[in-house]
């Protein structure tokens, strides 16, 4: 019976070492994965905040475009005239309507 149980004993530790070792295995494959999805998702995320500036870049420009055509103040009188159909002195303005065809 003395030789059971160092058999017993050595089964013990060697169980208590991989419960031991797979509980560490598993913490750092979970903290590994968690962190490897996080950068995908940052990834994306990247990806669309640099769409979203282009097409803000974009905006920017027509915007300042418009911005250099208003400080012209014939650009401003004539497109005054057209949209909100203000006519000069003397001037007669006559609507024709579209045709839908």
């Amino acid at each position: 019976m003395t030789k059971r149980k160092p058999v017993r004993n050595a089964k013990k530790r060697i169980f208590l070492f991989f419960v031991f070792f797979g509980t560490i295995i598993g913490s750092l494959s979970y903290s590994f994965f968690s962190n490897v999805n996080k950068i995908i998702r940052m990834k994306d995320q990247k990806e669309a905040l640099k769409d979203k500036l282009s097409n803000l870049k974009e905006e920017e420009e027509i915007l300042n475009s418009d911005i250099k055509k208003l400080e012209d103040p014939d650009y401003v009188a004539r497109y005054a005239r057209e949209k909100y159909l203000y006519s000069k002195d003397g001037e007669l303005i006559i609507r024709i309507p579209e045709d839908d065809e």
